[in-house]
């Protein structure tokens, strides 16, 4: 029976779908909504016993690396123990984006654009867990949080002065970057980069920088969970998602901190899209991602801009309201990604979970990590089949069948 996991209170508008005529548009009180939507709050991913990890600010950088106000940026960091005293994994955080002036103002008052408004404590479970039971591969590394504060996936670079808005994403990523090899992340013999969400965006924009922070001996690969954005219509044949991106590539100046391998050749919002990268990708890349992904269909596919009538409202908050002919939409979606990955999944070095359930983010959640009743495809939980491909146990290239047929999907619902 499948798992109700999440009961979100998402009002009529609050989803990150355009407004009709102008971008991505959401105030204070919904940016909280949206880190429920991603993060998740419920009862099965509660933890008898977690990890609470102060939160670092990353003081002293000449860089002018700060967060959406002027604030320091911060991270939240464990020390690893033991065989994994020089193991170092680096997880960065999602949610969301802000792609025009009025939403980052919005932004900067919150925990996503302010390290005023940043939780002092984190807990640590699913892939940052310091418990084997919950994390078997990973438990005693040295893990990272590094915290989301500039809404470009770490990309950015400008300001807007006559906002008070500073678009700094790239230069916390190298600011906790240096940071963090000053605290002995230089001398580590295995990094895996991961992150959640826009997160998991940032750790494919990234992963290539990454592998040449460390020598040729270090083993590094990168881990995108529910970061695999597709360049898709909406269902009134808008581009809801590709209006999105336009806009925040533009306003804070990605451009030039996109892969050259890709701007060479196409457009830079055309390069924010992870399908038109994960091919090129030099650095070994696996990619977690649901089939359904809940955040997608809410906002890029049935957002409420595109959907003025309602027909997609009910569908778009609990799956089993969906008509047979907006589940034939939602297969379509499901194709498409399939099409995307497949020439990346050719690759031996690339590993692959994509599992026919509506849920957005499945590392960080212990239920969806590794527990008694997790997903699985063929038997195997996420966590084990990060762990096999990892340490090269195994190649994993699994893909689940279709919608309706797993049935240990963790499910998400709204109301």
């Amino acid at each position: 029976m499948e798992k109700l996991l999440l009961i979100g209170f998402i009002v009529a508008g609050l989803i990150l779908g355009a407004q009709a005529n102008e971008y991505l548009d959401f105030n204070v009180t919904e940016v909280d909504r949206i880190e429920e939507l991603e993060f998740g709050f419920s009862k099965y991913s509660s933890n008898l016993n977690p990890l609470l990890v102060g939160l670092t600010l990353i003081r002293g950088a000449d860089s002018g690396a700060v967060c959406l106000d002027g604030t320091l940026p911060g991270y939240h960091l464990h020390r690893g123990h033991g065989s994994g005293a020089n193991s170092w994994l680096i997880q960065l955080e999602g949610g969301g984006w802000c792609n025009n002036i009025r939403t980052c103002v919005y932004r900067k008052k919150t925990r996503r654009g302010s390290s005023n408004y940043m939780e002092k404590q984190l807990q640590f479970t699913g892939i940052l867990s310091d418990k084997a039971q919950e994390n078997p591969d990973f438990f005693n590394w040295n893990r990272v949080k590094l915290r989301y504060c500039d809404g470009a996936s770490f990309s950015g670079d400008g300001q807007n002065q006559a906002a008070q808005l500073q678009f700094r994403g790239e230069r916390i990523w190298r600011a906790a970057i240096d940071d963090l090899k000053a605290k002995g992340m230089r001398y580590a013999n295995q990094a895996l980069l991961s992150g959640c969400s826009a997160g998991g965006l940032a750790a494919i924009l990234r992963c290539d920088e990454f592998r040449n922070y460390f020598p040729g001996s270090t083993k590094v690969k990168c881990l995108s969970d529910a970061g695999l954005f597709l360049d898709t219509a909406d269902v009134s044949g808008g581009r809801t998602i590709r209006n999105l991106y336009n806009g925040i590539v533009e306003l804070q100046s990605v451009k030039n901190n996109l892969p050259r391998i890709c701007t060479n050749h196409l457009d830079p919002t055309s390069c924010f899209f992870p399908q038109n990268l994960i091919s090129q990708i030099k650095t070994p890349l696996f990619i977690v991602n649901a089939a359904y992904d809940t955040w997608q269909i809410q906002s890029s596919i049935a957002p409420t801009s595109a959907d003025p009538s309602g027909f997609w409202h009910d569908c778009r908050l609990n799956h089993e309201k969906c008509t047979p002919a907006q589940m034939r939409f939602l297969q379509g979606f499901r194709d498409q990604m399939l099409r995307v990955v497949r020439g990346f999944s050719m690759s031996r070095q690339n590993g692959l979970f994509i599992n026919s359930c509506f849920a957005h983010c499945q590392t960080e959640r212990q239920d969806t990590w590794f527990a008694d009743d997790s997903p699985v495809i063929k038997k195997k939980a996420v966590a084990i089949a990060v762990g096999d491909w990892y340490f090269d146990r195994a190649e994993v290239k699994l893909v689940d069948c279709p919608y309706p047929c797993d049935k240990s999907c963790h499910n998400l619902v709204f109301r």
